[in-house]
């Protein structure tokens, strides 16, 4: 009764509610140590991108297969080559190993043609073309070598 009394009756119910009581005493101790359990999960890594991949290097050349009745002025005119028939002498230049004579190319030959000349290989080949002076067929004029030879 006297506990009753000095702790107010609520307070001994509820003691009695949690199983607590000052007459008793704990048989199993109370451990202040965490229990050892499962490792938490841990997140998976975020997946991750891709390298970049490389863009393809783009070509700023073409193949051009000779057919016939073709020659280097209608080559050099065409709108997907360079669309001006004095650049003629660029296609020469950069196949000079296949073409002997300028004047003179065959069906089936296969041109390598530089779609990305730049200004000034343009304006040298306009130039040559513009002077070339006299030519005569299956023969290299010297002009042609001299250009060539720049």
């Amino acid at each position: 009764r006297s506990i009753a009394k000095a702790v107010g009756m609520s307070t001994l119910a509820l003691a009695v509610a949690v199983g607590c009581s000052s007459n008793e005493t704990k048989s199993e101790p109370v451990s202040t140590t965490p229990v050892a359990s499962e490792p938490a999960p841990q997140p998976e890594p975020a997946p991750q991108p891709e390298p970049a991949s490389q863009p393809e290097p783009v070509s700023n050349t073409m193949d051009y297969t000779v057919v016939r009745g073709d020659n280097l002025w209608n080559i050099a005119g065409q709108g997907d080559t360079y669309g001006n028939p004095y650049a003629w002498p660029l296609i020469y230049k950069a196949n000079k190993s296949q073409i002997d004579d300028a004047d003179l190319i065959f069906p089936g030959q296969v041109f390598e043609i530089d779609t990305a000349a730049s200004g000034s290989a343009l304006d040298a080949a306009v130039q040559h073309a513009k002077t070339r002076g006299a030519w005569t067929l299956g023969e290299v004029e010297s002009s042609d070598r001299d250009y060539l030879a720049q």
